[in-house]
């Protein structure tokens, strides 16, 4: 079967002391997100209900029209309640700091952050520009201004 997908080049630069730690990846063919790996030098203890920066010892050149959407593990999530408080986060592309997840922990225990450990996955995605047409009026729609709930869902 022909793929569809597009493939799109996205600079990377290993930072120093990172040669050990993988860069985005993959973990089977069909794979929506790479996987982002821990970069920490040593253990990190994330206490239940707070948030810990971690490091994944990379940064990034995304192409411009793109951005790279970080969003939580879901095993880490259903296993442990560890998750991301901004998901997903984005990455602009004019972004060169090391790339950084910040972990916020959900669960009842303190959980551990390794190195290597895979803790994200990032997402390459087009980001069309958009331009405002300030209008007196807006087209009706047959839901108009009902807000949260409205639709009984």
């Amino acid at each position: 079967m022909k793929s569809d997908t597009q493939t799109i080049q996205v600079p990377v630069m290993r930072l120093p002391g990172n040669d050990d730690v993988s860069l985005p990846d993959y973990q089977t063919e069909h794979a929506a997100g790479m996987d982002l790996h821990a970069a920490v030098d040593e253990p990190v203890i994330i206490p239940s209900g707070e948030i810990r920066m971690i490091p994944c010892g990379f940064a990034m050149a995304v192409p411009v029209g793109y951005e790279a959407q970080v969003r939580p593990r879901s095993g880490l999530a259903a296993k442990f309640g560890i998750s991301m408080p901004n998901a997903p986060g984005t990455i602009d592309a004019d972004y060169r700091g090391q790339v950084m997840v910040p972990l916020i922990n959900h669960g009842p225990e303190p959980f551990e952050v390794t190195r290597h450990m895979r803790i994200a996955q990032m997402i390459i995605k087009p980001v069309p520009r958009s331009e405002w047409v300030e209008v007196k009026e807006l087209p009706p729609t047959d839901r108009g201004e009902g807000g949260f709930g409205h639709t009984g869902r």
